[in-house]
């Protein structure tokens, strides 16, 4: 879906961000159209964190502006903005350790946001939905592998729960912090199916990666930065013929390869 064919759900505008005088981010400005995916890329220290830190509310920009379905979000707390709509995962996994990986769910499903779609169930209903959930993404309940402590889990679980807590809060657009990363040939083959469904299913998708061809599997446009700067934004194929992304991204006179 492009920009032209739906109005845009986040528009981003000239956000710039500094540290101590240092421009992290640097008049970066862009949309993303409901139910798209939307690749953030770039090299290490090009600010796609900041960025998406401007966004969720984990980092106020220090001018500039960013609107969630026309409402004006700059600057509010990460919970009023997962609370909006946006929740978003994190390339460090935070789970609850002690808990159950199904009670990971159970502080979103309590958001006000959760609640207004829960209809007011009781917690044994979060309890079932919570299960639920995690099966939907691959949490074997026969297994019972919702039922055990996240801290003794596998990483590829731990970033399908970071996923499953977006879910569990009703979520419209989830920002996913390099969810590949770490994972495993089989365990990414077995992700990407799970994340085009999601957005199949009306979910939005931002997603900053590293792992190029699994990001242009998955992404109908990206944004690439540098050194704090938009430097393209269109599509993935047309990015890889970019000069300046190329020299950004991969080194002068090197070509891409996926």
């Amino acid at each position: 879906m492009s920009e032209k064919e739906s109005p845009a759900l986040i528009r981003v505008e000239n956000v710039t961000k500094s540290f101590y005088g240092v421009r992290a981010l640097n008049g970066v400005s862009f949309n993303v159209a409901r139910g798209e995916v939307l690749g953030i890329m770039g090299p290490n220290g090009s600010g796609k964190t900041t960025l998406i830190n401007c966004l969720t509310g984990f980092l106020k920009p220090t001018s500039g502006a960013i609107y969630f379905q026309g409402e004006d979000i700059t600057g509010q707390a990460p919970y009023k903005i997962a609370n909006a709509g946006i929740g978003r995962t994190f390339q460090i996994v935070r789970p609850y350790y002690t808990l159950p990986a199904y009670k990971n769910l159970i502080a979103p499903m309590f958001s006000p946001r959760a609640r207004k779609f829960a209809g007011g169930g009781g917690l044994g209903d979060r309890d079932a939905i919570a299960i639920d959930i995690l099966e939907e993404l691959g949490f074997e309940r026969d297994a019972r592998v919702p039922y055990k402590p996240a801290g003794t889990l596998p990483l590829g679980y731990l970033k399908r729960l970071e996923l499953a807590r977006c879910l569990a809060l009703k979520a419209d657009v989830m920002v996913c912090d390099e969810v590949f990363s770490g994972l495993g040939a089989a365990e990414i083959s077995s992700l990407l199916p799970l994340l085009e469904r999601l957005n199949g299913e009306g979910v939005t998708l931002i997603m900053i990666e590293h792992r190029l061809k699994e990001l242009f599997r998955l992404a109908s446009r990206v944004v690439v930065l540098n050194y704090g700067v938009k430097l393209f934004d269109g599509a993935p194929e047309a990015a890889m013929r970019d000069e300046a992304v190329k020299e950004a991204y991969f080194g002068k006179g090197k070509e891409a390869v996926l």
